[in-house]
């Protein structure tokens, strides 16, 4: 088996594609309208939500980025798993109940729509769709780039693309994402979800056992290598340090709530009671999911550290080099699999989010209505989206080599500071205004876009995620308490009692 593992890894990544060409095929019989490409017409079960959840919230960024960011600076970026878990508790309780109840009321089919109807205004609907695009692009940016990176490690194992480019691989990848995409809408990516989160659940336990079993003291052991070559690596800050561990803690603790993608998957569920079971699904498909970044993120370190492999051309190459040196290659071609999966349901989400922003929020903020013919434009934008987010992912890739991860945590930073105050809190607080919501997003795209495009660096492991997440907090509930409270229209102010 060991001498067609190549083989064996190709075939399940080129079934699953097939998968995909299948599922857009079939989903786009029952996808008439645009409630249904882009909400899946409020109609999916409880099981089909929480793996959509879970499973959007780890995909290329955790199975490809997070444990490059073990490989590279330590456990700092356990910070990102552990509190994300708790986020899923904070964005059910906040978010969940309040979201499906207006979008029934109101008809909505996207995240604006929701906070138009809360604040009654078409400013902050306009500022919302334009930070959804905005961060799109480079949480868009990074799953095309995760996909490319894992395709060209395994085409590149065989003779035939043994020189395949990450352009090509790029290509290759965006042209079956699209397809399906196109295709099947939001339905395509739910329902794939339910494959690809069995997957990622039994695939994270199978490749702890393995990871356990690549030394002979188990994870102790590559502890132990990690520990005597930089203790700080393996101390519980790592070393991106306190201030940016702690960041991270705020901004993937809160922030899950704050992320359009996954909060638009709480309008879609059949019955709002089905909310009970959904969160402890979600939660356990998540930290299941989660052993992969932990274990494969400290193995590969400390098998470089080790001599046992040598030393990685780029951190993200950590999973799919564990993958193709230490896993049995049935293991291997069913977490590839399981990994181009996640990918692309993901990327389905994030295009379907912008897709809406661009041909029904927008318009919708502008003129006072969407586009006409919603379905036929929402397939089109989807092919131009995908096509600019795969150049914003070669650009980013090829000027300053930026991580998998990093761009996935810009991406989610970005959602978080400008979409958490105004949603989370602003559906738990009657006095949330329209001038606190609209300085809220502002200020926060202003400081994350400026301290990333400057290549600002800030003191103290700082990171500028965080620093737009506070000051956007801090303006929303200032100005909120010092501008006029708001009359809120019956039917919004009862589901705001609740």
């Amino acid at each position: 088996m060991e001498a067609y593992r190549q083989e064996i890894i190709i075939g399940a990544v080129l079934a699953y594609m097939l998968f995909c060409v299948a599922t857009g095929l079939w989903a786009m019989r029952r996808t008439h309208s645009s409630s249904d490409f882009f909400i899946a017409g409020r109609g999916l079960g409880p099981i089909v939500v929480a793996l959509a959840l879970f499973s959007s919230t780890l995909s290329g960024f955790g199975f490809v980025g997070g444990p490059g960011l073990v490989y590279s600076i330590g456990v700092s970026s356990f910070w990102m798993v552990v509190i994300s878990s708790t986020g899923y508790a904070v964005g059910f309780f906040l978010v969940a109940k309040r979201i499906r109840m207006i979008a029934e009321l109101r008809d909505c089919l996207s995240l604006p729509d929701v906070v138009a109807a809360r604040y009654g205004s078409e400013a902050v609907r306009l500022l919302i769709a334009i930070t959804i695009v905005l961060g799109v692009m480079g949480y868009l940016a990074t799953q095309i780039l995760a996909m490319a990176v894992v395709m060209q490690a395994i085409l590149s194992g065989t003779e035939t693309f043994a020189n395949i480019g990450l352009v090509a691989c790029v290509a290759i990848s965006s042209a079956v994402l699209i397809f399906y995409c196109v295709t099947g809408g939001i339905i395509a990516s739910v329902y794939t979800d339910v494959v690809q989160g069995g997957i990622m659940m039994i695939a994270g336990l199978l490749i702890l056992i393995t990871a356990s079993s690549v030394f002979d003291g188990g994870l102790q052991e590559a502890s132990a290598i990690i520990l005597a070559d930089d203790s700080e690596a393996i101390m519980p800050f790592g070393a991106a340090g306190v201030m940016a561990s702690l960041g991270w803690f705020f901004v993937f603790g809160l922030g899950l709530a704050g992320q359009p993608h996954l909060i638009t998957k709480m309008m879609m569920n059949r019955n709002m009671a089905d909310n009970r079971r959904i969160l402890p699904m979600s939660l356990f498909g998540y930290v299941m999911a989660a052993l992969l970044w932990i274990s494969i993120g400290i193995v590969m370190r400390a098998a470089v550290i080790d001599g046992v492999v040598p030393p990685l051309a780029l951190p993200d190459d950590a999973a799919s080099t564990f993958l193709s040196v230490f896993a049995n290659p049935l293991l291997a071609g069913v977490v590839f699999a399981g990994l181009f999966a996640a990918i692309m349901s993901t990327s389905d989400a994030f295009l379907n989010i912008g897709t809406a922003a661009i041909i029904h929020d927008i318009p919708k903020a502008i003129r006072g209505h969407s586009v006409k013919n919603e379905l036929f434009w929402a397939r089109v934008v989807t092919v131009i989206l995908a096509a600019v987010a795969a150049g914003f992912a070669l650009y980013s890739h090829f000027q300053d080599a930026t991580l998998v991860a990093l761009l996935g945590a810009f991406g989610w930073g970005t959602f978080a500071a400008s979409i958490f105050p105004v949603v989370a809190v602003g559906l738990n607080w009657r006095g949330a205004t329209v001038p606190g919501a609209v300085t809220a997003i502002v200020a926060a795209l202003s400081i994350n876009f400026f301290v990333q495009l400057a290549g600002i660096t800030p003191p103290w492991g700082i990171s500028g995620p965080l620093i737009a997440f506070i000051s956007s907090m801090i303006l929303f509930i200032g100005i909120s308490l010092v501008t006029r409270r708001p009359e809120l229209p019956d039917d919004i102010d009862r589901v705001l009692d609740i």
